[in-house]
């Protein structure tokens, strides 16, 4: 694939990313709560795959033509970031007694497994109609038809470059929580609950823009 074909369709991925959403809120999440946030990362990421898996064989395209699959599919998005919204907003992440600034209390002392995590990060990237759709409409604009790949190979290549891209910003993300609650202890509670706002007001969003379609329809 030409070289600044795949530069220039990395800075977009990057750019994309860079915009808070679902994510960023999950992420920030995972890292106040949890030791560490691997579990919840590595799920967003899975989530994120088997999108660009999906769009790469051209069903991504497929669900993108079906207007009840994707409500469908927004109302499930919608109705699990509020539940994991409400979660945090109900069970803050809060310092342990006796733990010091690198321990956490894990909702009241039940730590989350990382296996549950790791299903919940896939869920908030793989239920994220949005996801799909910008990897629908986005993806194919940096293909190139006489190229020597397939342009499935291509749509492939591309979303890998998207999945790093989540790798690397999620990270720093996620991370930075970690570090905030090292030095301000007393900041977990205010950013999480944030953080558990910004879910339930993305799930606002989205039903809001599917029924806002629905009635323009």
């Amino acid at each position: 694939m030409n070289t600044e074909l795949l530069l220039a369709c990395w800075g977009m991925m990057t750019l994309m990313v860079l915009v808070p959403g679902p994510d960023w809120a999950y992420i920030i999440d995972a890292g106040l709560r949890d030791r560490t946030i691997v579990p919840s990362l590595s799920g967003i990421l899975v989530g994120y795959l088997v999108a660009v898996a999906a769009v790469a064989v051209g069903v991504g395209a497929a669900v993108a033509a079906l207007p009840w699959v994707l409500i469908g599919l927004t109302c499930a998005a919608a109705a699990y970031l509020s539940y994991l919204g409400v979660r945090v907003l109900r069970q803050p992440p809060e310092l342990a007694a006796g733990a010091g600034a690198a321990g956490v209390d894990h909702a009241g002392g039940a730590s989350t497994g990382p296996w549950l995590r790791f299903a919940q990060g896939t869920g908030v990237s793989g239920l994220n109609p949005k996801g799909l759709l910008v990897l629908v409409v986005l993806l194919p604009q940096f293909t190139d038809a006489a190229g020597a790949w397939p342009i499935s190979v291509q749509l492939a290549v591309l979303g890998l470059i998207f999945v790093g891209s989540c790798a690397l910003v999620y990270s720093v993300v996620g991370m930075g929580a970690k570090a905030v609650l090292r030095v301000r202890p007393s900041a977990t509670r205010i950013i999480s609950r944030v953080s558990g706002a910004a879910m339930i007001v993305l799930a606002v969003i989205l039903v809001a823009e599917q029924v806002s379609h629905f009635v323009s329809g």
